[in-house]
């Protein structure tokens, strides 16, 4: 028998019947792909590929304390499930005493679609897309422009089942377009990315028109110097920066004075303003159109996350609230070590409380400035006051009196989230983004565009 002839919620079951441990969580992940990537307006690849990965944790009491053991493996066939539950186990026995130990999550929780066939994607979720960006390759042929990029579309069904009774499942949809425009002789580019979870909402037509625009104010080359701009930040940059500092978020790193949410002195920064703009951040599960997993799903223990939480249910939670910072990431173990409440990372962040202004309206009201596209490269410089480093790329355009007035050269940027929040003096409106440095981990987002006074471009940079 395959690995993929036996239904997951069969495979969960199994490993814990053969579970030996004093306790055990079996999370079993069945994905499928489609995809599609095109080059000099024209289709090269497209693709289906399924998989299924699956995660023991197994935990064993001890006179010091609870042990845990995880061991994950990819098509694992039916032979091979006694074998990674002994791996488990093995593991938590020669394991010292988990520091993150918690009882495993209990309660009556069971999803009613735990027994049925996981979801799956297929080349049809770009049934309609597929025709329109054929339409999108004639226009830009048309015009002058050669488009370039991929569509991807990802479908995970997870199934997490415990020794304690829980029978959880979540189908979690995932896509994003990324589209770049390049003038023939490629010395001009522009990029425009869209996160989706069925690709009914992207329109490829509108996104050329977008491009084709940008290339058009880059016929025109200013070189500036390296310096401080008024710069307005577009969603996706805005996302980049703002998924970086929830990732450095740590309520515990926090409380052990080690991030830029360390208070000197001692303690956490939670209850200070951030921000003077009334902006909340916040994450929500059911978050129309960015739902994401409604219960703690945890395949290793790290930081604020721990396999002893799995299953644990998730809530609305903002992090900031009208500027003020409400919460930092903690698991039941960490809140336990901090004194902060529980509020595990939720797969999802929004930023909103700004005006009901798009950016091309913030462009209109700018003297001077520069409009970016968005962030590239971003590494972290110093944690303790949160400063990054990246580079821009894909057009970096001079505002002039309301209007773009030309394409300048790439920068290398240094700011820090928190900074670029607390020197922020407009937010627009608040769009579902495509992050462009994180898409490959994080594409669940809704930003405004912000504008930044003084934003720090420290030198130019050779980048496109």
């Amino acid at each position: 028998m395959s690995a993929r002839s036996s239904k997951p919620h069969e495979v969960v079951e199994r490993a814990l019947e053969l579970s030996r441990a004093d306790g055990c969580v079996v999370i079993a992940d069945e994905q499928s792909t489609a995809n599609l990537r095109w080059a000099g307006n024209a289709l090269t690849t497209n693709g289906v590929t399924r998989g299924r990965t699956l995660t023991v944790v197994a935990t064993v009491d001890g006179k010091e304390g609870t042990a845990s053991g995880v061991v994950s493996r990819s098509a694992v066939t039916p032979g091979e499930l006694e074998p990674l539950v002994r791996a488990a186990e093995a593991a938590a026995r020669g394991a010292g005493p988990a520091e993150d130990a918690q009882p495993l999550v209990t309660g009556v929780q069971r999803s009613p679609e735990f027994t049925e066939a996981p979801a799956e994607t297929s080349s049809a979720v770009f049934a309609d897309f597929a025709p329109a960006l054929g339409e999108a390759f004639a226009r830009a042929r048309a015009g002058g422009r050669e488009l370039y990029g991929f569509a991807n579309h990802e479908m995970v069904s997870s199934y997490v089942g415990t020794s304690t009774g829980l029978r959880l499942r979540h189908d979690q949809p995932n896509g994003t377009l990324e589209l770049n425009a390049k003038s023939p002789d490629r010395t001009r580019s522009a990029w425009a990315g869209r996160s989706t979870r069925d690709f009914k909402d992207v329109d490829p037509a509108a996104l050329d028109a977008e491009l084709a625009v940008r290339l058009g104010w880059a016929e025109r080359r200013v070189e500036l110097p390296a310096g401080r701009y008024e710069t307005l930040l577009p969603p996706t940059a805005v996302a980049d920066l703002l998924i970086y500092q929830m990732w450095s978020a740590s309520g515990r790193d926090a409380v052990e004075g080690r991030t830029v949410f360390s208070k000197p002195g001692g303690g956490t920064r939670v209850g200070e303003k951030l921000t003077d703009l009334p902006l909340t951040l916040r994450s929500d599960p059911n978050e129309p159109g960015l739902e994401s997993a409604p219960f703690v799903i945890a395949h290793s223990s790290g930081g604020d996350q721990s396999v002893f939480d799995n299953g644990l249910p998730l809530a609305a939670t903002e992090w900031m609230r009208e500027g003020e910072l409400r919460h930092l990431t903690t698991s039941r173990h960490s809140a336990g070590l901090t004194g902060l409440p529980v509020a595990p990372g939720i797969d999802n962040i929004v930023l909103d409380g700004g005006e009901d202004r798009s950016l091309e309206e913030m462009v209109a009201n700018t003297g001077r400035g520069l409009l970016l596209t968005c962030l590239w490269y971003i590494r972290e410089v110093d944690p303790a006051s949160l400063l990054l480093t990246g580079l821009t790329r894909d057009g970096v355009y001079l505002v002039e009196n309301g209007e773009v007035t030309g394409e300048v050269n790439n920068f290398r940027f240094n700011e820090s989230p928190v900074g670029v929040l607390g020197r922020a003096t407009e937010a627009g409106r608040t769009e579902k983004t495509l992050p462009r440095e994180w898409s490959d981990w994080f594409t669940r987002a809704a930003m405004p565009a912000l504008r930044v006074p003084d934003f720090n471009m420290s030198s130019v940079s050779q980048g496109v």
